[in-house]
């Protein structure tokens, strides 16, 4: 009996660094889709004005919504499920048939501060426009005098494949005056320069809002930046002003920038849908350019002296049967490096004890991050992160739901259990 058990741990064992080994290879994949040889963003060539709308445009983003997997970098053919249905990201290369080529600088500001195509079409806001509107005009024609510099790539997009009604396109005036306002950044001369600019950033062009901002039935965006979960994607951006989420009042500056540069911190470990864009974007932000985010966040976020002391006793683990489940999956599949007591290692594999991340509201996070594996961001700063393998192949979902119930509730951590239902839920997910 005890040789097949350990014969039984054995090949566990060998069935998560198998899944764990296709897992690294489909992420290296995926990186090399991001960043191939012809580097798009090679200041060789270009003239000052063309690296700063390069700088620009990396720090947005753009080419990590504009580019399909495997695909040609800003050709669009990128695929976003939402709940509206499916948009189609667009070819902003300078090719004149199918991409912008033919555009003005007038056009593009027009895109990006009106949310208007060339013709006056009104476009669909999956394009954050809303937070786009903010970015000046010199910053908009830099971004395009960029664009327009790099190579065209000759490639016919499919059309979305939106939804009745939201494929009405004369509804947009309605959406628009509901919540829509244009307008350029206006600085705030009570703050100052430093936190301007952050503001600049994260309000405009680094569209934070975009993901982290829960969203109404129509779209629209609720509280700026309290948090909700990513349209399509089955991941939950946490509130930058909740202490309780990832408000980082109490942090220092130099913690805000380490994660946000290197993806890790002696705090926090960035994984998801943010890992990819640290990876992408942030990474390669100024130093003054961090700074500035980390100080607008950090003034924005509440403290945890905004909190009452939940003085609720812990759930005994031994109370509740899915929890001493859960605590023997723990030991099998996690305790080998977060630790007995959830104490994880610094800078290597997060601690789960009094870890925000696990103990907020939605556990969605945790699930998926058991499902699919944990990997932080690849930085030039962390070049080979430690990474998770992926347990969906392994667990059953009822064995997935144990695991996060339990560690929700172990080592002084206090969070409602997992059911489930949340686990199978969290697998409907709409990728490109």
């Amino acid at each position: 009996m005890s040789y097949c058990t350990h014969l039984s741990d054995k090949l566990k064992k060998l069935t998560v660094l198998l899944f764990a080994g296709i897992a690294l290879v489909l992420l290296a994949i995926d990186r090399a889709a991001s960043g191939n040889a012809n580097d798009p963003f090679d200041p060789a060539g270009l003239d000052s004005r063309q690296q700063r709308g390069a700088y620009l445009t990396r720090a947005g983003n753009c080419m990590g919504c504009h580019t399909a997997r495997g695909g040609q970098p800003f050709a669009g053919g990128r695929r976003l499920t939402t709940s509206f249905g499916v948009f189609v990201t667009p070819n902003i290369t300078p090719d004149k048939e199918t991409g912008i080529g033919n555009w003005s600088e007038m056009d593009f500001w027009q895109a990006l501060h009106e949310g208007k195509s060339p013709d006056g079409r009104l476009l669909y806001p999956a394009f954050p426009y809303t937070e786009y509107t903010k970015v000046t005009r010199q910053d908009a024609d830099a971004i395009f005098a960029y664009l327009q510099s790099l190579p065209a790539v000759n490639q016919a997009n499919p059309p979305h494949a939106i939804r009745f009604p939201y494929n009405f396109r004369p509804l947009l005036h309605i959406w628009r005056a509901l919540y829509f306002k244009p307008g350029e950044y206006a600085p705030d001369p009570a703050r100052t320069e430093q936190w301007n600019r952050g503001a600049y950033l994260v309000q405009g062009l680094g569209h934070c809002n975009a993901c982290h901002t829960n969203r109404s039935l129509l779209g629209g965006a609720d509280d700026e930046l309290a948090g909700g979960q990513i349209m399509g994607m089955n991941w939950y951006a946490p509130s930058l002003t909740s202490h309780l989420e990832a408000g980082s009042r109490d942090w220092t500056v130099d913690e805000i920038v380490a994660l946000l540069s290197v993806g890790i911190s002696e705090r926090s470990v960035a994984s998801g849908p943010m890992a990819t864009i640290i990876r992408q974007s942030l990474q390669y932000l100024s130093k003054s350019d961090l700074r500035a985010v980390a100080v607008y966040l950090q003034s924005i976020a509440d403290s945890a002296s905004d909190y009452a002391a939940d003085t609720t006793p812990s759930v005994p683990v031994s109370a509740y049967p899915d929890l001493v489940l859960g605590e023997s999956l723990y030991q099998i599949h996690c305790q080998e490096c977060h630790g007995a007591s959830g104490e994880g290692v610094p800078g290597i594999y997060p601690p789960l004890a009094q870890n925000r991340s696990v103990i907020m509201a939605s556990p969605l996070n945790t699930i998926r991050s058991i499902l699919e594996g944990g990997y932080p961001a690849t930085t030039k700063e962390n070049p080979r992160p430690y990474g998770m393998p992926p347990f969906q192949q392994m667990l059953r979902d009822r064995e997935i739901a144990y695991i996060v119930s339990y560690i929700r509730n172990a080592w002084g951590n206090k969070a409602g259990r997992v059911t489930v239902f949340d686990v199978e839920r969290s697998r409907r997910v709409g990728t490109d």
